[in-house]
């Protein structure tokens, strides 16, 4: 899916997002993997001094850690890499 469209998506509801999408989509906002333990992985923006905790359930990402996520992109006006 195309990263601006997931943006959108999300932005409506962020119930049934798979994780896969989701990491891609973090990743193209400059976060990258730090850590990973048990099932949660951990992502750190260089420019921020908040982390991304998310957890592969089921093969979707549960809904409070992509308002969590969506959080931080308004808080800190990021954008997207170049597509």
């Amino acid at each position: 899916m195309n990263k601006r469209k997931l943006l959108e998506k999300l932005k409506n509801s962020q119930k049934n997002v798979r994780f896969g999408d989701f990491v891609i989509l973090i990743e193209a906002f400059e976060f990258r993997q730090i850590r990973s333990q048990s099932s949660h992985n951990i992502y750190a923006h260089p420019g921020i001094p908040e982390i991304v905790n998310i957890q592969n359930y089921k093969g979707q990402v549960k809904p409070y850690q992509v308002k969590q996520f969506l959080s931080l992109v308004e808080t800190y006006n990021l954008r997207l890499e170049s597509e």
